[in-house]
This record gives C-alpha cells, structure tokens and sequence, in this order.
C-alpha cells in the first residue's frame, strides 16, 4: 500500500543516517563520494539512502558530467513544518496555561502562608522580643 507523502517524508527522517546527510546538504550541494566520507559504510549504501530520500523528495540530485551533485530540497520540510505547527501552537498553549496555573498557586501560597505563619509564630516569623518598660 502506497503512503501518503508526510508518511514517507517522516519514514525517510527516522533514520539517523538520513538525516546526518541532510544536515551536511543544508550546507550546500555536495557529491555522493563527499557524503560518504564521514559514514563507515558503502558507497551503495549511501546510494540506498540517498534513493529513500530522494523518494521523498527531501533531496534532488542532477547531472553535471561525471559530477552528480546532491542538493536539499526544502518544499517536503515544508510540509512536516505545516504539520507540526499545529502541534506547536497545542504545546504552547498548554504550556502558557500550565504557567498561569503555577502563577497563581505562587500567589495564593505566597498570600495564605504569610498569614499562617504570623498567627501561629511559626517558622521564618523572626520577631525580636521587645524590650520592656519599667
């Protein structure tokens, strides 16, 4: 069964590799060979996983006589960040919520234990006796 293109997209990013060679590609094009270089593996095994990315359109790669640049192409990242700004904006918004909440048990703590504190002399009240008057 076919998926749909944010699942590729996302199948092709769960992979480490994949996404060490996208990292490298924001930077700039660059050929398969300079890819490789930093991965203890095959260059057909580059080749494998710059096929699934290629796949999912998160790369594009041209021909320029014997050199065959690879180059990032950002429209697939533009589709998960489309999709995961709507989590984002979840996210942000409970966590704003969850800020007030914390705020406002701040401020009842800070105004209900001030008084306990006076009335029974409890600990942090630092009175200093007065003197008395004979």
């Amino acid at each position: 069964m076919p998926l749909d293109p944010l699942s590729t997209t996302f199948a092709a990013l769960a992979d480490p590799t994949r996404r060490a060679i996208l990292a490298r590609l924001a930077l700039g094009e660059t050929s398969v060979t300079e890819l490789a270089e930093p991965f203890a593996m095959s260059l057909p095994a580059i080749s494998k996983h710059l096929k699934v990315l290629e796949h999912a359109n998160l790369i594009s790669r041209g021909r320029e006589a014997q050199w065959r640049p690879c180059r990032i192409a950002p429209a697939a990242l533009r589709d998960v960040d489309g999709w995961l700004e709507r989590y984002r904006k979840f996210w942000e918004e409970s966590f704003d919520r969850l800020d007030d909440y914390l705020e406002e048990m701040k401020a009842a703590e800070a105004k209900g234990g001030s008084k306990a504190r006076r009335k029974s002399g409890a600990k942090g009240s630092k009175r200093t006796p007065r003197p008395r008057k004979r």
